[in-house]
């Protein structure tokens, strides 16, 4: 094994000493690793071997502002939306040990306790859904009870595992809530039937209903409690997720980041190391870890065995549209996180009520805008600016070529939806709104997925490349940010000292029964190859 600790190589200049050397066009850098990307999975490198003793590295990324798939915009009007639902919440001490490094303060934070619903029958159904069917109509309960029944009387004498995503859906909780809310939901979240979707990556995201529970709660009429590991969850109180992440490339040496044009990666040359950059530097490296998306890595690498692989790779695109609202935030809203949508009277299947993360996620009451709409798409009745306040929803919209979207009516129906389902009154004055699209939204796990991975992702190693991340490496259950920065750690630790990259080789470990007890140790740089057995009997039991 190589150890980079050991290497001497020539040091990275900063990118004021290019510029008055005037090589801009001719410079060659060269590190040990060059870590592509500065959302939280290159961070995550970055911030790792900026601890350890000895590799040179650099980081780039073709946006000026670090943080990826985990940034934050902000409307004229000074509205703040998320490129995607995102809260913190963590299976990490390190990853912990890291934002808390650089978001310090108390007041760098709120935290939240997750009030969500799915919106079912014109009614407002606690999450999980499943576990809290004695919420809906009487006609809806009896389904749903009757399928759950049938599932758990299969289950007994099941002696195979479900083929699909869908099979596991009826196995655990029966045609009843499958048709009502599992099926159309999922279809309207991954762009695909749940049909092609395989069920491993499941773990801690779906809840599995326990029988005797639901029926006592549908005998007696009481709601579950939170579930799952988002139950509590911190969000930043100034600057949205993107200022975590803009905090966290703070804390790294400038000299060794490159960001915008002057970062973005046009070519990838694994065989003699080497990568080209926008504006003609080459950087060679010794080892690489990008966290571009693994389908355009194999396109800036040239290598059609590599590109006829990711072509197995199924994605879905997402778009963000937010939704700006004057006045005070109306009860029907209350302290509602996020809601959930399966029906098909609104194109979105997520609504985030984004105002109530953080106060500062919206413009100061003072601030005076004019009103663009009333939520009916009728024309205000006065054009001057008013003052506030002001509260807003974000909302998401999936598209896959198995999901068309209308692009150029999309914000209207959404805005539409939010009427149908009585988030909005048709009466509401939108004073700003916001729409982007994001081409690589979700990596969809479908049933080809593992076998692509299992090929793809070693050839890319043998060529000393680690392709780490949400999208480089795929794998959408260790997606999260946490899961995310932890990637790009512990590959970090796996080119450096060979320690097992538990996140992406064992998620269920990282998310399941053993977290707690991983949690006390300092980081999974800790696990060393000659571990990896101890690791693999221990998931068996």
């Amino acid at each position: 094994m190589l150890n980079l600790a050991r290497q001497t190589l020539k040091r990275v200049p900063s990118f004021q000493e290019i510029l008055r050397a005037g090589k801009m066009s001719k410079e060659e850098i060269s590190v040990d690793v060059l870590v592509i990307g500065a959302g939280p999975t290159g961070l995550g490198a970055a911030k790792r071997l900026n601890q350890i003793d000895g590799p040179s590295w650099l980081i780039v990324d073709s946006n000026e502002t670090p943080g990826g798939l985990a940034s934050t915009d902000v409307t004229d009007e000074g509205f703040l939306y998320d490129v995607g639902g995102h809260v913190i919440f963590s299976h990490y001490k390190y990853f912990d040990d890291c934002i808390n490094e650089a978001l310090p303060k108390d007041s760098d934070w709120f935290t939240h306790q997750r009030i969500s619903y799915v919106r079912c029958k014109g009614l407002w159904v606690p999450y999980p859904f499943q576990n809290n069917i004695s919420m809906l109509p009487k006609e809806e309960q009896v389904k749903c009870m009757e399928g759950m029944i049938d599932a758990a009387l299969e289950h007994r004498v099941a002696n195979t595992k479900p083929k699909d995503f869908d099979e596991w859906i009826v196995r655990m909780m029966g045609t009843g809530i499958a048709d009502l809310f599992m099926r159309p939901y999922n279809y309207k979240v991954w762009a695909v039937p749940t049909t092609k979707m395989q069920c491993q990556w499941l773990g801690e995201r779906v809840a599995a209903p326990d029988l005797k529970k639901v029926t006592q709660n549908v005998i007696l009429q009481k709601t579950a409690g939170n579930w799952g590991p988002n139950a509590t969850f911190r969000f930043p109180a100034r600057d949205g997720t993107g200022g975590i992440w803009i905090a966290v490339a703070k804390t790294l040496p400038k000299k060794k980041t490159r960001f915008g044009d002057h970062g973005a990666v046009t070519k990838v040359d694994p065989n003699n190391k080497k990568v080209t950059l926008k504006d003609g530097t080459t950087i060679k490296y010794q080892k690489l870890v990008s966290t571009m998306a693994v389908d355009a890595l194999a396109d800036h690498i040239g290598d059609s065995e590599l590109q006829t692989l990711t072509k197995g790779l199924f994605y879905s695109s997402t778009h963000v549209i937010g939704v700006g609202i004057r006045g005070e935030r109306p009860e029907r809203i209350g302290d509602k996180c996020w809601l959930y949508f399966p029906e098909d009277n609104c194109p979105f299947y997520r609504a985030t009520i984004f105002s109530n993360y953080s106060p500062y996620n919206q413009p100061e009451a003072s601030k005076k805008l004019k009103t663009l709409q009333l939520a009916d798409g009728s024309a205000p009745k006065s054009s001057s600016a008013q003052s506030g306040p002001y509260w807003s929803i974000m909302l998401e919209v999936s598209e896959s070529s198995m999901k068309p979207v209308d692009h150029k009516n999309l914000l209207k129906d959404c805005i539409q939806g939010l009427v149908n389902t009585e988030m909005l009154k048709p009466t509401d004055e939108i004073v700003s709104t916001y729409h982007r699209r994001f081409d690589h939204g979700y990596p969809t796990p479908t049933l080809e997925r593992e076998g692509v991975l299992k090929q793809l992702l070693p050839k890319l190693q043998d060529k000393d490349i680690w392709s780490r991340g949400r999208f480089g490496s795929w794998r959408y259950e260790v997606g999260n940010q946490d899961h995310s920065f932890m990637l790009g750690v512990e590959a970090v630790d796996n080119i450096v000292n060979g320690a097992v990259e538990l996140t992406l080789n064992y998620p269920d470990f990282v998310n399941g029964r053993a977290n707690s007890e991983r949690r006390l140790l300092e980081g999974a740089q800790l696990f060393k190859k000659e571990q990896a057995p101890k690791i693999e009997t221990e998931l068996r039991k």
